[in-house]
């Protein structure tokens, strides 16, 4: 068995003296675990770092071995990822959201939003935006998506500004104001077509509409806390710390 496929560096762990297990998120064999013998050497360890892509190819006798990954270097991007707290934490944040995928089950558009998003974490505040469209992205692929698209009540889609925590579909001002104690706010970026530039105000409430909503369906049914470091990337949001974020954006730190 054997197959080539473009993949991106999520986790590394040791595997004996001189060889390491990688995981890649992969474009047609989703996310596919392989050993790298010699990973540990000089050579590789540059390599074989969270955060850069590869070309990979995999080999084993049977499919449903570990096998053995063959990994060429194609974007060498770790270093610069792991210079900033919104580079680290965004990256590991999202290798958590990717092991909640089966192993092995394709998700190409998955893949396509994954490699976009790590190159954007120089502007903190757009890559929290797509991270969370990021997240709605994962919860639909596991078979719990939102619909954010019309009013549960009206059927339209004007003035959306909620989200109800049972249904998990967008309610309109108008029909939810006089239960808004019982709603979740919808951000107005999510309620746009993709590729607006969120308000950072905005992005608290976005973490928290889709955090609801992967502990309730994802995290809790797992036995799974969320991953700390999803919590350290939205605490980069947070009141006291919005002004260091804006300085790191307007200079490129």
């Amino acid at each position: 068995m054997d197959w080539s496929d473009e993949g991106l560096i999520i986790g590394t762990r040791r595997h004996g003296e001189a060889s390491v297990i990688v995981e890649l998120m992969t474009e047609r064999h989703g996310r596919h675990l392989g050993l790298v013998r010699g990973g540990r050497s000089r050579a590789q360890r540059p390599v074989l770092l969270a955060g850069n892509s590869v070309q990979a190819t995999w080999r084993a006798r049977l499919d449903e071995h570990l096998g053995t990954y063959a990994l060429e270097p194609s974007t060498f991007r770790a270093a610069r990822l792991m210079e900033t707290p919104a580079g680290l934490h965004g990256l590991q944040a999202l290798s958590a959201l990717v092991r909640l995928l089966p192993e092995r089950d394709p998700h190409p558009q998955v893949y396509v939003a994954l490699t976009t998003l790590v190159d954007l974490f120089d502007d903190p505040v757009l890559a929290a935006g797509l991270l969370v469209r990021f997240e709605l992205r994962i919860l639909d692929e596991l078979g719990f998506g939102l619909d954010l698209e019309r009013c549960a009540a009206t059927g339209t889609n004007d003035d959306l500004a909620y989200v109800s925590p049972k249904s998990g579909r967008a309610v309109s001002r108008s029909a939810g104001d006089p239960y808004r104690d019982r709603m979740l706010r919808l951000p107005g970026f999510l309620a746009d077509a993709p590729g607006g530039r969120p308000d950072v105000a905005d992005l608290i409430d976005a973490f928290r509409l889709t955090g609801f909503f992967l502990s309730r369906h994802v995290y809790q049914p797992r036995g799974l806390p969320e991953p700390a470091a999803r919590e350290r990337f939205v605490a980069l949001f947070s009141p006291e710390r919005r002004t260091e974020t804006s300085d790191a954006v307007e200079t490129g730190a």
